[in-house]
């Protein structure tokens, strides 16, 4: 069964289109990198595959049941994570906030914060945390909910590189048991790490089992990305037609 199946997608804020008749699929236990420029629509698809927002036109489903669905588990990490940080709540007590009704002291939220690697930090204040650990708590909080399929958006922010890759390779593990989707404007998503990449400026290409290597691309048009990063893997994607500019500027 498809993780994420988007039949003839469009959206639009008032008469402004963001996204224009997408179709594209991700399989189950895909790790998946959302990338374009900015204001190209990223968030704005991932918030239609969460059903954040409902589509102007076209149709969205997870594991085959129409967005939203409460019959599928979904997590989801959004962006601003460093926003009120100072309010007194302990590590525990934000995971918890994950699922109704759930104990900062229950088995749910230590599992989940093992997962993460931060289960030493429970009864931590949120706010002495640094940015990176932060993320991991907010991930633990999506996590509770056991979900099937995981989005986060621009989840490497406010994270330096050791961080960063860190995070990645705990992402690829917890994708041999579920489907994860991030956005992302970091190079290191584009390691091999991630096995497919979406690209989004208005219109939307899906590229997976796209090849690695270690040469350096000149982006010229289309969705051919330019990795300027010494040492990092890179993904080069096949060209696509498009109208309007290059779609996967990072």
């Amino acid at each position: 069964m498809k993780a994420v199946e988007i039949k003839n997608l469009s959206f639009a804020y008032n008469k402004n289109v963001v996204l224009e008749n997408a179709n594209f699929s991700i399989e189950e236990n895909d790790f998946v990198a959302i990338i374009g420029p900015n204001g190209g629509g990223k968030s704005t698809l991932m918030r239609l595959m969460v059903g954040l927002l409902k589509p102007t036109n076209g149709d969205v489903r997870l594991f085959g049941e129409k967005v939203p669905s409460k019959r599928v588990p979904v997590g989801y990490v959004p962006q601003n994570t460093s926003k009120n940080i100072e309010f007194p709540i302990t590590v525990g007590e934000c995971v918890a906030t994950g699922r109704l009704g759930l104990s900062p002291k229950s088995g749910e939220v230590a599992n989940a914060l093992k997962r993460v690697h931060m289960e030493e930090y429970l009864n931590r204040r949120l706010g002495e945390l640094s940015g990176g650990e932060r993320q991991r708590v907010l991930i633990a909080r999506s996590l509770v909910c056991n979900p099937k399929i995981l989005f986060l958006d621009e989840p490497s922010n406010n994270i330096d590189v050791a961080g960063q890759e860190s995070m990645y390779k705990m992402l690829s593990e917890f994708s041999k048991t579920m489907t994860i989707v991030i956005v992302t404007h970091d190079l290191m998503a584009l390691s091999n790490r991630v096995r497919s990449v979406v690209c989004v400026n208005k219109s939307v290409h899906f590229h997976g089992g796209a090849s690695i290597t270690q040469e350096m691309l000149t982006s010229t048009y289309g969705c051919e990305v330019d990795l300027i990063a010494h040492g990092i893997p890179h993904r080069v994607l096949g060209s696509h037609n498009h109208t309007h500019g290059g779609c996967c500027g990072l």
